[in-house]
Order: C-alpha cells, then structure tokens, then sequence
C-alpha cells in the first residue's frame, strides 16, 4: 500500500478542484445530463474514497499491500510495526470521515425537518387541484410552480399560475415538477449540498453543486418538453420564472436563461457510443480508487 497513498491523494485533489471544474464546464453535459449526472455521483464518490483512502493506506501500509491484509494483521495482533505517526494519520482520517459523515447528516435532518414544516403548512394553506391529481394550488399572485419532495410529496401551483398559463403550459409545469419527484432528484444534489459546505472555498465544490442543480433542472425539462411539447413548457418557464426565487427548490432553479435557449433550440444528444463512454468513465472512476484499496 506504500504506491497506493500518494496515487490516491493526487486522485482526490484532482476530482475535487481541476477535473470539478472542468466537467462543470463541459457543453456536451446539457446534451446528455442523465449520463453527466451519474459522472457527477461518481467524482463525488471516487474523490471522497481516494482522499480517505489515501490516510488509510499510508496509515496501514505497514501491515500488507492492500486493506484485506491489512485487516488480517490487525486482526492477528500485529500492530507492532505501526508507528506513533500511522496511528495519527489514522485517527485524523477516521476524524475527517466522521466529521464528512456528520455533515451529511446534519444537512439531511436539516432538510427533512424543513420539509416537514413545509408540508405541514401546506396542508393547512393549500387547497388540492381537482383538476390534476396530487396537485395543490396556494393562494398567491405570483405564478409559483414547486414540488416537495419525500415520502409524503407536495405538487404545488399557485393561483397566479393557475390564472396566467394556459392548460398545456400548467400540463408541462407539472411534468417537469413530477419528474423531480419520480427520479428523486432531491437525493441527486443533496451529496453535493454536504460536500459544498464542507469545502466552500474550494471552486471546484461550488461549481460541482451548480452545476448538478443545472442538470437536474435540464433533465426534468427533458421529460416534460417529451411530454407535453418544448414550446408550451418554454412559455411557462418564462411565466413562472419570476416567482421561481419564492420556491422551495430554489437551489434547482438556476441558469434559467441556459434552460430556455436549451428548450428554444434543443441540442442534438450525444451520439450513442459517446453516451456509453461517458458511463463507462463513471464505473472507471469509482474503481480506481477501490483496487488500491483492496
């Protein structure tokens, strides 16, 4: 494991900052943003194991090539060629995984509870739309178009919507909206969320976050322009984008001006053996950092 550590930090420095920022960059992602998402997923993960992996190795490379000898020298007792400096680099690693983890659990509590004072105030102020099922409209002027996600999710328009839009325009809001939903697009960004309060004066963190909220947006106007038409869901993008700061997905609701042009003049998708690269990029990913460490 002594080659492992350093190939593996070099990895994660990489993944968190240049590559980052060079993926956040890419145009071929609003070609493909399915296959770009599930990348981002897999720079998250890989970064996060090659950084780990790389104080855990360094620490344990005294008892083996790889974390399963590694594991049988521990368990036979034979710590005795570990130094006062591995035992450090190990805590300080098992400290910055709790302290990842911690994260990532105080934003998900955070975000369930909101959420839940949120559904609790919509089922008090909201009243259901006849009209569309699952649907509630809120009595407010600006035209609004939401979901709230979970176990117990919320489509929510507001009466100016329902007044400004014409049917196929409030058929394609919901679509969009219904998709966030059916793909839990929520769980999509909320790693991105943690990492990016962990590291916020890392660019590479804060473009990876934009740039997942962006995609998440593009794929749900996929599904909706396939279903309702791109035209009818561009002129309600444009009704309701004023309103859309008001949201509750606000976060997922930038480069409005990027999505319009998008559904004005959609892009050719990416061939398919550039699609099936892209995934393939992804599984590679997540397995370099993992063979090391095996």
């Amino acid at each position: 494991m002594s080659a492992a550590w350093p190939i593996l930090l070099v990895l994660g420095i990489a993944l968190a900052e240049p590559i980052s920022r060079w993926l956040a960059a890419a145009s071929w992602a609003e070609r493909d943003p399915v296959g770009a998402l599930v990348l981002w997923q897999a720079i998250g993960l890989a970064g996060g194991l090659s950084l780990l992996g790389a104080g855990v190795t360094f620490a344990l490379a005294p008892l083996g090539d790889g974390l399963l000898d590694a594991a049988g020298a521990l368990l036979d007792g034979r710590v005795s060629v570990l130094g006062p400096f591995h035992y450090v680099v190990l805590a300080v690693t098992v400290l910055v995984a709790g302290w990842l983890l911690g994260v990532l659990a105080l934003i998900t509590a955070r975000t369930l509870r909101a959420r839940r004072k949120h559904r609790d105030l919509l089922d008090l102020l909201a009243t259901p739309w006849p009209t569309a099922s699952g649907a509630h409209v809120l009595d407010h002027p600006v035209p609004v178009a939401y979901c709230l996600p979970g176990p117990r999710s919320r489509l929510v328009v507001s009466a100016g919507a329902v007044t400004t839009l014409a049917q196929t325009e409030l058929d394609a809001v919901l679509a969009h909206e219904r998709a966030h939903l059916a793909e839990r697009h929520d769980l999509v960004v909320l790693p991105f969320v943690a990492w990016g309060a962990t590291a916020r004066r890392v660019p590479g963190m804060a473009a990876a976050q934009r740039a997942v909220a962006t995609l998440i947006e593009m794929r749900a106007d996929d599904v909706a322009a396939a279903e309702t038409g791109p035209a009818e869901l561009s002129a309600a993008l444009r009704a309701v984008a004023g309103g859309a700061e008001t949201a509750a997905l606000t976060q997922l609701s930038a480069a409005i001006t990027r999505r319009l042009a998008r559904l004005d003049s959609p892009p050719l998708p990416l061939p398919r053996p550039a699609r099936l690269a892209v995934r393939l990029a992804a599984v590679a990913l997540v397995a370099v950092p993992t063979v090391p460490l095996l």
